[in-house]
């Protein structure tokens, strides 16, 4: 039997920037997802777009990003939790690093274009980072889709 999620729980918005990603794998692109949370509500969905708009910048994070700052009417995204299923890249983080995000919230770690990888000072001083949960989930999304790429 299977315990259910705090509504409140990183484990439970991540369960829905996943549902995100899966948009994603079905419209063909990149399966990355992403949730903003204010105040323990979703107020951004998005994922990767990439393909859909030929827009190299339209990644999960930065649709989220903006959906929130709409959504608030706001530049800032202070006390706000960015969810998303894979590490940002750089440009994702320098995203997060001028919207203020208060928290990001990651799934799998990118080993090649996760921001670590280059600077982990990209992100906003004030930025707390808790990465690895539903890093599994993610990441056989992420193996299945290039996977079927390549066959």
């Amino acid at each position: 039997m299977e315990i259910p999620l705090s509504i409140f729980s990183d484990e439970h918005y991540m369960k829905q920037a996943l549902e995100q990603a899966k948009l994603a794998f079905e419209e063909g692109e990149v399966p990355v997802g992403a949730v903003v949370v204010a105040n323990k509500k979703i107020i951004a969905r998005a994922h990767n777009q990439v393909e859909r708009l030929n827009d190299p910048t339209a990644h999960a994070e930065v649709l989220a990003i903006t959906a929130a700052n709409n959504a608030l009417g706001s530049k800032y995204l202070e006390d706000c939790t960015l969810y998303v299923t894979l590490e940002p890249c750089a440009m994702c983080a320098g995203a997060s690093f001028w919207s203020q995000v208060s928290r990001i919230v990651f799934g799998a770690y990118d080993a090649k274009r996760g921001y670590q990888q280059f600077d982990k000072s990209i992100l906003h001083p004030k930025t707390e980072v808790v990465s690895g949960i539903m890093a599994e989930e993610s990441q056989k999304l992420l193996n299945d889709f290039f996977r079927e790429l390549r066959n």
